[in-house]
């Protein structure tokens, strides 16, 4: 076997599959949870799954329901084995991977309804905007256009938007990235070693958890409830975890779209002083309030020294591949420092793109607020009509339903039945941290009302295919013939 080829371990892959209940057939349960985590990047092309013997320890489970959803994955193209190298990730023919890692939304066919990501298209007055920008470009082009620390406009323009939500900040306290993944990237390389050990929400952003197990980290698990934190549990976690660095999502979390309180903040963010742990705030979603009243204050008013992670993605577009970092006083330049291996700064009329949508609208305009709000009510209403059994309950804010699935629709199989039926979503398990949530299903509401409820119905057609499956008898023979039904 190569040295260089990537190993999955039995243990790791045990974690991705997570409990398989009493799915039946346990292998065609096994086989469906593989393929998703293969589509979704979790388990990258050409890396080698753990032999039959080590995942059937590490799962619990008979040799003979490893060794069927291994053959399961063969025939349908997902797995190939060869002699010294073990059993090999690939793709079937004519399947398109979603991203090269588990940090890229997919790259549908045009008749599939991709509800993997929770991003919206570019606002009115982008073109306008870029036309403004372009106009101002000539000031920056006599110098290298290597900005360390961001057009100083922006930065201005930014550290007034802290100051107007409550927490005072001069541009002397931001720098500008390449989006909010690189902003995570710069404050990781700067604060987490490998083998650190890291607080993060459970579910969580499945970008930022790819992150910081990349750089090494050992991560702990802030469990949520239904309806936000547990903040009473965050607090004992926090003392006894001994963390490094916590990363937490306070602002219409993804997947939940809950928003923490004011008063849990202060109490969340003392408790996590008093452990030494330092903390990485993700306002990646800040902007995005739907239904509006008054916002919290930003959790680094409770957490002086917290690092801010900010972006353009979610208010204003995911194209300009901007965002930003909030410092405390002096900090800066040590982010600055540690970003220059990997990052030379984001792009400049990008930046100038986004100064002129900010001096618009700071967050998310009233129009696309409205629209947001539409596609939100559709997609309630067709869950309504057609999957009455889900439930899903509304937050005020964020781009995204986060949905409890009845007890005969594990997420895993419905993301596989739904690809199957022209739609791609991403399951449960995609958000968890060690394992789990297979009654959890992430819908972003970023669709024109009338696509949201074409997806829903796709979705019921999924789900039927899922019960149908559960419910027919199955022969079991030795090993499954021809290309397996997707259930």
């Amino acid at each position: 076997m190569s040295e260089t080829t990537p190993a999955v371990g039995a243990a790791r892959t045990a974690r991705l599959v997570g409990d398989l209940g009493e799915a039946r057939p346990a292998y065609r349960a096994l086989a469906d949870a593989l393929r998703v985590a293969v589509a979704d990047g979790r388990i990258a092309l050409g890396s080698r799954l753990p032999s039959e013997r080590e995942l059937t320890g590490a799962l619990g489970v008979s040799r003979t329901t490893v060794s069927r959803a291994y053959d399961v994955l063969r025939e349908s193209g997902y797995l190939v084995s060869r002699r010294g190298s073990g059993s090999l990730v690939t793709l079937p023919d004519g399947v398109r991977h979603r991203g090269t890692t588990g940090l890229f939304p997919a790259d549908p066919r045009e008749d599939v309804i991709d509800l993997t990501c929770a991003a919206t298209r570019a606002p009115a007055g982008v073109v306008e905007a870029y036309e403004r920008a372009v106009g101002r470009l000539p000031c920056y082009l006599s110098g290298a256009g290597y900005l360390a620390f961001g057009v100083p406009e922006l930065r201005e323009t930014i550290a007034a938007r802290y100051t107007a939500r409550g927490l005072p900040t001069t541009a002397d306290d931001i720098i500008i990235t390449s989006g909010a993944v690189a902003g995570i990237n710069v404050v990781t390389s700067s604060v987490v070693g490998h083998g650190d050990r890291v607080v993060v929400e459970n579910p969580g952003y499945p970008n930022t958890l790819e992150v910081l197990r990349r750089a090494g980290a050992r991560l702990t698990a802030l469990p949520m409830d239904p309806d936000g934190w547990d903040v009473h549990g965050a607090v004992a976690t926090v003392r006894s975890a001994g963390a490094r660095a916590a990363v937490l999502v306070p602002d219409f979390q993804n997947p939940t779209g809950a928003l923490m309180p004011d008063e849990d903040r202060a109490r969340l963010a003392a408790a996590l002083h008093r452990a030494g742990t330092t903390v990485v705030v993700d306002e990646t979603t800040v902007e995005v309030d739907l239904d509006g009243g008054p916002m919290p204050l930003p959790f680094a008013a409770h957490a002086p020294s917290a690092v801010t992670v900010g972006s353009a993605s979610k208010s204003h577009w995911g194209g300009l591949r901007t965002g930003w970092l909030r410092a405390p006083r002096g900090g800066v330049s040590r982010l600055v420092e540690s970003r220059a291996a990997s990052d030379l700064g984001a792009p400049v009329l990008e930046q100038l793109v986004l100064l002129e949508l900010m001096r618009s609208a700071p967050g998310i305009t009233d129009e696309r607020r409205l629209d947001l709000r539409a596609s939100r009510a559709a997609l309630l209403g067709a869950l309504a009509e057609h999957l009455p059994d889900l439930t899903a309950v509304p937050a005020r804010g964020g781009l995204s339903l986060w949905c409890e699935l009845p007890a005969d629709l594990p997420s895993t199989r419905l993301a596989v039945a739904a690809e199957d039926a022209g739609l791609l979503v991403a399951a449960g398990p995609r958000f968890a941290v060690d394992g789990g949530l297979e009654r959890r299903l992430r819908l972003p509401h970023v669709l024109p009302g009338e696509a949201m409820a074409e997806a829903v119905r796709r979705l019921a057609v999924a789900a039927a295919a899922v019960r149908a499956d559960r419910g027919r008898a199955r022969p079991r023979p030795s090993r499954p013939r021809g290309r397996p039904l997707v259930a």
